[in-house]
């Protein structure tokens, strides 16, 4: 079983925690649901749940009505698994601005965590 970790910033704020609270109940859900497939599976969470980004970036892909979610992460020591980035997607591609804001909230948290860590 992995963990996952939500990324905070040196302040401490949490991107991924206020895109979820910008969700709706049943998105919110769906989510978790999803989260908790990522926990029990790790890296061996597949297409159409899962797939590989750029690098150590994966998106995990969520499906909700007509609502695409993704949620970007990496695999960090521990078994831990860190959420980087979350979004409403709307078009076809992932767009090359939240890839590149993904890596850098991973080399931030490698930086300030190398040996894993919580917040």
């Amino acid at each position: 079983m992995y963990s996952i970790v939500l990324y905070t910033t040196e302040r401490g704020d949490s991107p991924i925690d206020a895109f979820l609270d910008g969700l709706d109940k049943k998105s919110r859900a769906k989510v978790a649901a999803y989260l908790s497939l990522l926990e029990e599976e790790g890296p061996n969470l597949k297409r159409p749940y899962a797939d590989v980004v750029r690098g150590k970036i994966r998106e995990l892909r969520i499906h909700q009505s007509s609502n695409q979610y993704r949620v970007l992460y990496f695999f960090h020591v521990h078994d831990q698994i860190i959420l980087v980035h979350a979004f409403s997607k709307k078009t076809q591609q992932l767009k090359e601005k939240d890839i590149e804001l993904s890596e850098r909230r991973m080399e931030d948290w490698m930086r300030r965590f190398p040996a894993g860590g919580r917040v």
